[in-house]
């Protein structure tokens, strides 16, 4: 009974890591398709927030995510964006382009339906080169984008973007 045991959790941990990929390209494919939904983003820290509209096409594979957009705001202005992220086991890595057209890295990992990404802009951006970026999964058919940065005064926490999609057919 004992080397029955044993040998079972052995094959058990022995499968266990090559089960992580698997999970992450099924959680992936998941956020495949068009996208479309409104939301608001803050140019600075303290400033007023805009309201935007944004279309969003994803394709994902089974260690990759790249997303594709673009947003509007104030009835005229028009930005495109775009994320391209990779798998390596459970951690994720890639980048980021914003409104601004510079490149930022992105790093982190996926804890339920939530991908949790650090970002270190390109350029220095609220004080500070850093921010915490989540794209996360709601139900089948919804997707938040939303970026958290620090208010160099104060020290808190402050949404600087968040964006609600939902899947078009």
């Amino acid at each position: 009974m004992r080397i029955l045991l044993t040998s079972a959790l052995l094959a058990a941990t022995t499968l266990w890591p090559s089960l992580a990929p698997a999970a992450e390209g099924d959680f992936l494919t998941t956020l495949e398709g068009n996208w479309s939904g409104k939301g608001t983003v803050l140019t600075r820290i303290g400033a007023r927030p805009i309201s935007v509209s944004c279309n969003l096409e994803s394709r994902a594979g089974t260690s990759t995510l790249s997303m594709q957009g673009k947003c509007r705001g104030l009835l005229v202005v028009q930005r495109n964006i775009s994320a391209d992220l990779k798998t390596s086991g459970s951690r994720y890595s890639g980048t980021y382009v914003g409104p601004a057209g510079q490149p930022s890295a992105l790093s982190g990992s996926r804890k339920g339906d939530a991908i949790n990404l650090g970002v270190r802009w390109a350029r220095e951006t609220n004080g500070d080169r850093t921010a915490n970026m989540t794209i996360e999964k709601i139900g089948t058919d919804r997707l938040r984008l939303q970026t958290v940065d620090n208010d160099p005064a104060s020290g808190k926490q402050v949404v600087t973007s968040r964006i609600d999609l939902s899947r078009q057919s």
